[in-house]
């Protein structure tokens, strides 16, 4: 449905020091493939180039290379009114003197719809949208929530083919932000629209998106699902972006047909399958979910568990997360301070078995270590 292909955008940079670029590098080279009926995320840091994405989609802004392509139709030089999209803002942008029915119906009235379909469309739209009955208000007279759901109710009523949704529901409060979350997901698989939504949140990201396209410096990091991107991370940024995560360099100490030994921590082994490490890498960064990390008070059997001493214990609700630290003994003193944070379902204080200040055993397996950096020097 919407294609970026090799998208460049630059501007001069306003005050470029000394030895740096001239040219501020909003989209570096992207090239994104977007399908129809997919709820897609841009997702990323202040200033990565999400929004900038965003208004190449809308026409509101233009690539200084590249082409935009909606429904195989190359509209790179086109205006937004010719491109069938539609776009929900931050500020929602409704007109504070119209009422929420003359709100809806104006994208209408522009492309000149009787006033009898106006209506009927409008009344649908609100419908959809669970506001059945508010269309004589004006935007003043509306919860945040509520306004909201009028701009995506003005948004869809033009039947677009792409909507785009600019953070819509970040000027909501934490409880009401939640049920959007999952109102906007509900709506756009009963509809099948293409939605291209941008956050910052990666919890919104995670609740709302068939796929997500991480993006960092003007460029992709990494695109994929949910899964694949809290699971299988191919980059450092990915892994620390998405969700909490330990990240240890580790030297390889050995290797051989079937496994290879890292170091933890300097001194640890941790094993993994040989196939996991390429043969000339020296020295790999490794991620581990908090999560993943087994814990108990009684040694495991096999390879890939430690002796660790709970320092903090942090109360998150339905979960504690643990921060550990690497115990020495006799065998394997360590030479310097070792944490990992481990997360643990929280049952209540009667039932947790696992405190600050205990010494505890704690199992990796395999399968829940990625590789997200391989150096060979």
């Amino acid at each position: 449905m919407v294609e970026l292909r090799d998208v460049c955008k630059s501007f001069p940079h306003p005050s470029p020091k000394p030895g740096q670029d001239p040219i501020f590098r909003a989209l570096d080279h992207v090239s994104l493939e977007i399908q129809g009926g997919e709820f897609l995320t841009l997702l990323g840091p202040s200033g990565c180039g999400k929004t900038t994405a965003l208004r190449m989609i809308s026409g509101l802004d233009t690539p200084t290379a590249g082409q935009v392509f909606i429904n195989g139709t190359d509209v790179t030089g086109l205006p937004p009114y010719r491109r069938n999209v539609n776009q929900v803002f931050q500020s929602y942008a409704l007109f504070p003197h119209l009422t929420v029915s003359d709100n809806i119906e104006f994208g209408l009235e522009m492309q000149k719809v009787e006033a009898s379909e106006r209506k009927r469309r409008m009344l649908e739209a609100l419908d959809l949208v669970s506001l059945p009955g508010l269309e004589s208000r004006k935007p003043d007279q509306l919860s945040g929530g509520q306004r909201q759901r009028v701009a995506l109710a003005r948004a869809l009523v033009c039947r677009p083919n792409v909507l785009l949704l600019d953070e819509p529901l970040s000027a909501l409060d934490a409880k009401l932000r939640q049920n959007m979350q999952i109102e906007l997901k509900n709506l756009q698989t009963k509809l099948g629209i293409t939605f291209v939504f941008v956050t910052h949140d990666q919890e919104e990201a995670l609740v709302m998106s068939d796929r997500i396209a991480l993006m960092n410096k003007g460029k992709i990091e990494q695109l994929g699902t949910v899964d694949d991107l809290y699971y299988k991370p191919k980059t450092q940024f990915v892994a620390s972006f998405i969700g909490e995560t330990n990240l240890f360099l580790c030297p390889v100490a050995s290797r051989n047909q079937e496994f290879v030994t890292l170091k933890l921590g300097g001194v640890h082994d941790l094993r993994l399958p040989a196939s996991a490490v390429e043969s000339r890498t020296k020295e790999v960064l490794i991620s581990i979910r908090p999560e993943k990390i087994q814990l108990q008070h009684k040694p495991f059997s096999g390879h890939n568990h430690f002796t660790v001493m709970v320092e903090e214990e942090i109360f998150k609700g339905p979960s504690d997360a643990l921060i550990l630290q690497f115990h020495p003994d006799a065998s394997t003193p360590l030479t310097r301070q070792v944490r990992m944070q481990s997360l643990v379902p929280n049952f209540g204080t009667d039932q947790q078995v696992i405190h600050r200040g205990d010494k505890v055993y704690a199992k990796i397996h395999p399968d829940d270590v990625v590789v997200v950096e391989e150096k060979t020097d």
